[in-house]
Formats: structure tokens, C-alpha cells, sequence
């Protein structure tokens, strides 16, 4: 794909989008219904084996997708087929090697594993989830490949697939052991049997694909051989550079993911030991935790597809000197990540409590009260994610590196602090997380404005999206008690009620925030050109 296009960019990010969106409500779908199911015991016993499956799939695969996307994108722009060629089966070797290694770890000592985490009844679960580490990792590289030639369809339909999937025979199989009356463990562990078996499905979609485009890339190349170098270095060199740039991002990525383990231990600890709870209260109130992080990482989840759009974009105007062009893309990158999150990110605190009520009946006032203070954090989370793509792409991926280890460490220490401070005690997590992400994001950003080629103006970005997710928040906030006085909702109001009352009062908030971001103008008709069917959508909207 010529250099030129990488300006349409957000083209694939678009698809990824309307994937994460289809898998989020099958995520919904699954985790809910689920989480009902479980209680918050069980819930907390499938938590922690899925974080610990998280934990070894990042040390697997974290970095090593974003190197080879960036390798590839690189490779393709400077047309050179037989280093792409190269590149691909190198980082293949590499991916199969490390999920294989994180799988045995899961098989051979899952309870050893389960007891250092500080819950030993996940055991069954961290054994049960064990062939999807290496399963996804084999997802990874077939992404990386697709995604490194700015095709993000592959990504898309593959991600769709294997959520289905896991919902389909995660809850089949949960519904059927529940039938026969086994125990939480038990359940936890058939819920997590989803995992692999959509790992598998989305693994037998990609690769026939994988294996046409190879072989359509070569056909490219068979009819015009002279418009291409067909140079590249040797394997050994192309591992080097893999490594070189996917360890730091896989050190930053794992990082965070070993700090949620830590933080899930001390948890259980502070709240004991120092919070002056019981072993029953402290699993409880971990379920109800957990509950609300789910809820809490969906800004990221609709915004992660545009980092992973953002690396080749940003990469392949950096390998031919186009730096005002690789400015543009930083700047509208963030500008988009701001409008869509930052109201999310208002809408988690505002709308808290129907939130918890409506989706998890039963999680008390801790997780509407956990949900509003997560909701800040989750627009930090989406900036520190988005500011790292850029970091990446622009290959400063140590920089992102080094403010993750230092936002982790304000997080560990406040996370001990903070929840094992009796007033505080569980809230005292969220507060952290916030926090230190703070810091995160706020460094990577320093870090853009002085070490990109090209200084990206920042302003516009985050203050008209802020301005207008707030009045956004006020409207939410007063309709949504009107509309439920409305529907005669009394003092314990039903599910329905609550969802229905919910809904309303967001497609207010939808409303508002749509003519606020267009009276302030936060969206120009620049950025709506970049999105499919955007220039029609926009002067439809008046949008200039």
C-alpha cells in the first residue's frame, strides 16, 4: 500500500471500532449474565485466573505485535517485499515459542499459581484457560502481519469471531455445570473454557486469510519486480530489531499487568490485615470491584483500535520524512481519542449508581461508588494508551517504558496505603489508579510535545471535548431522576425501570453532546474527511 494512503488511516480504525463495539456487547453479554451467575465469590475466583492469564500473555505477545505491525508498515513503505517476507516468519517462530512457554507455566502449576495470586479455588480456572495463552499469541502474529499493511479488517472480523465464541460456549458451558450443581471454582473454570475455544476459532479464520494475502503481495511483486528493492537483512538482524523494539513495549505492557496482580494481593491482605475486614468480606468486596472494572475499561476498549491504527500510520510517514504529516496524525488522533472518551469517561461517574444497579442488581453502594471514581480514570487510561501508540510509532517506546514504571510505583504504594486505610479501604484502589495514570499520561505527553519531530498543538484537543462532555454530565444528571419520577419508579425501583430510566437519560446526554461538539466546533471537517462517509456526515451536520 503506497505511503500516501496512511492518511485515511482512521478508515481502519473505523472498522476496528464497530468490531470492539459488536464484541463489547457480546462481552456484556457474557460478563453480566455471568457475573450473576458467579456471585461475587465466583466472580473473584474468575478474576483472578483471567488476570493471570493476562499477565502471561502480555510477557508472550505484549510489544511483539506493535514491533512487527511497525516493522511491516515500515518495510512496505519502503517497498521491500522480501524483508516484509522475512520479517513475518521470524516474528511467527518467536510468537509460537513464547505462548508455548506461557501455556506450560498455566498447565504445569496452576495451583502453586493460584495460591501465590492468594485465592487458591482459581486453580481449576488458571488450568482450564492454559491453551488460550498460546492460541492468541498465534492470533497476534496474523494481526501484526494484516495490521503492519494497514489492513485492519482481518483484526476486526477475527476479534468479532472469537468473543462469539467464548460468549456462546463460556455461558453454555457455565449454565450446563451450574445445572448439575457444582461448585463456584468449578463454574469459574467452565466460564473460562469460552476463552480458548474462541481463541481457536478466531486462529482458523485468520490464517487461510493470512495465506492469500501472502500470496497476493507476491503476485504484486512476480508482475513488476523492478519497482521493488528486494534487499533485507538476515533473520538473526530482523530478530534483533523485533526484540529491540518489542521488549520495552512488552516491559511496559507486562508491568501493568503484574501491578493488577500485586494490587489484586493487596487488596486481599490490606483489607484483612489492616482494614479490619474478613476473608469472606474481603472476596466479596473484591467480586464487586472486579464488577466495576469491567465497566470502568470500556473507554479504552473503543479506543484501543485506534492505537493500534495510529503505529503504522504514524510509521510509515516517519520512514519516508513526512513529518508534518506524521504531526497531523498525532494531533487528530488525540483530538478524536478525547471526544469519544471523555464523555464516556463523565457518564461512568455521573450515571454510577444505575449503572451497577441496572447491569449488576446486588453490588450495593460500593460499586456504584467505586464506578464514580473510576470514571476519571478511565480517560486517563485511553490517553496514556493513545500517548504510547504515538511513543511507539515514533519509535521512542522506551520513553513510555520508563513513565510506566514510575506511574506503577505511585500505584503500588498507594494501592497499600490507601486500601489498607480503614476509612478508605476499598475506594482506596480506584484513587490510586487515577492517580498514576495521571502522571502516565501527563509525562508521555510531555515527551510528545519534545521529542516528535514535529511539535503537535495540544490545546483543541482535550478543552472543547472536555467542555462539552461536562455540560453533557449536568443534563444526564437532572433527567435521569426526572425520567424515573416519570415512570413511577419508587424508593427500589425494578431492573427494568433502572435500565429503561438509564437509557433515556443517555440518549439525552448523546443528544447534548452531539450539538455541544458541533456549536463549539471540537470536530472540523478536516478530521470528518479521515473517517468513511465522514465529508457527507459532516456537512449534513453543518460541520466546517
Amino acid at each position: 500500500m503506497p505511503a500516501s494512503k496512511n492518511q485515511n488511516y482512521l478508515h481502519g480504525a473505523a472498522i476496528l471500532v464497530v468490531a470492539t463495539i459488536i464484541t463489547k456487547i457480546l462481552g456484556a453479554i457474557y460478563k453480566i449474565p455471568l457475573g450473576n451467575i458467579l456471585g461475587n465469590d465466583g466472580f473473584a475466583y474468575f478474576n483472578v485466573a483471567y488476570n493471570l492469564y493476562n499477565v502471561l500473555l502480555a510477557l508472550s505477545t505484549a510489544g511483539l505485535p506493535i514491533a512487527l505491525s511497525r516493522l511491516i508498515s515500515e518495510s512496505n513503505n519502503l517497498k521491500r517485499p522480501e524483508q516484509i517476507k522475512k520479517t513475518y516468519r521470524v516474528a511467527s517462530l518467536t510468537f509460537i515459542a513464547l505462548g508455548a512457554v506461557g501455556s506450560a507455566i498455566m498447565f504445569l502449576f496452576p495451583v502453586d499459581l493460584a495460591t501465590a495470586l492468594g485465592d487458591a479455588k482459581a486453580s481449576q480456572g488458571i488450568f482450564t484457560m492454559a491453551p488460550a495463552v498460546l492460541l492468541v499469541c498465534i492470533c497476534s502474529a496474523f494481526r501484526g502481519y494484516t495490521e503492519g499493511l494497514s489492513d485492519m479488517r482481518p483484526t476486526s472480523v477475527s476479534q468479532v469471531i472469537e468473543t462469539l465464541f467464548k460468549v456462546v460456549f463460556g455461558l453454555t458451558i457455565v449454565i450446563i455445570l451450574q445445572k448439575k450443581g457444582y461448585s463456584l471454582p468449578v463454574l469459574s473454570a467452565g466460564a473460562i473454557c469460552g476463552t480458548g475455544i474462541g481463541a481457536l476459532a478466531a486462529a482458523l479464520y485468520l490464517g487461510p486469510l493470512v495465506k492469500k494475502r501472502r500470496n497476493y503481495e507476491a503476485s504484486l511483486v512476480a508482475a513488476d519486480p523492478g519497482s521493488y528493492d528486494m534487499t533485507s537483512p538476515s533473520g538473526g538482524a530482523i530478530f534483533k530489531t523485533l526484540v529491540g523494539i518489542g521488549v520495552p513495549i512488552a516491559l511496559g505492557s507486562c508491568v501493568l499487568s503484574v501491578v493488577s496482580l500485586i494490587n489484586q494481593g493487596i487488596i486481599y491482605d490490606r483489607l484483612q490485615n489492616a482494614a479490619g475486614f474478613t476473608s469472606a468480606q474481603a472476596t466479596s468486596l473484591f467480586g464487586v470491584y472486579s464488577k466495576a472494572l469491567t465497566l470502568y475499561n470500556l473507554p479504552y476498549a473503543v479506543i484501543a483500535p485506534l492505537t493500534v491504527s495510529v503505529i503504522p500510520a504514524i510509521t510509515g510517514f516517519l520512514a519516508v520524512h513526512k513529518f508534518s504529516e506524521a504531526k497531523n496524525v498525532i494531533e487528530s488522533s488525540l483530538r478524536i481519542m478525547a471526544i469519544i472518551t471523555l464523555p464516556m469517561a463523565v457518564g461512568l461517574s455521573v450515571c454510577a449508581q444505575p449503572i451497577m444497579d441496572g447491569l449488576y442488581y446486588g453490588s450495593g453502594i460500593e460499586g456504584s461508588q467505586l464506578l464514580a471514581i473510576m470514571g476519571p480514570a478511565s480517560f486517563f487510561v485511553s490517553l496514556a494508551a493513545m500517548t504510547t501508540a504515538i511513543l511507539q510509532a515514533g519509535g521512542r517506546e522506551r520513553l513510555p517504558m520508563y513513565t510506566m514504571l514510575g506511574g506503577c510505583a505511585l500505584d503500588i504504594v498507594l494501592f497499600y496505603v490507601l486500601v489498607g486505610n480503614p476509612s478508605l479501604n476499598i475506594y482506596g484502589g480506584p484513587i490510586a489508579t487515577v492517580l498514576s495514570y495521571v502522571l502516565m499520561s501527563g509525562l508521555n505527553l510531555w515527551f510528545i510535545v519534545h521529542r516528535m519531530p514535529e511539535k503537535p498543538q495540544l490545546s483543541k484537543a482535550f478543552l472543547l471535548p472536555l467542555f462539552n462532555a461536562l455540560v453533557m454530565g449536568v443534563a444526564v444528571h437532572f433527567t435521569y431522576p426526572l425520567f424515573m419520577k416519570l415512570l413511577g419508579a419508587g424508593e427500589q425501583p425494578s431492573r427494568k425501570l433502572i435500565l429503561l430510566g438509564l437509557l433515556l437519560a443517555i440518549a439525552v446526554g448523546v443528544a447534548v453532546y452531539l450539538i455541544m461538539t458541533i456549536i463549539t466546533r471540537a470536530v472540523t471537517m478536516e478530521d470528518m474527511k479521515l473517517v468513511p462517509k465522514g465529508e457527507k456526515i459532516g456537512k449534513k451536520l453543518h460541520i466546517r
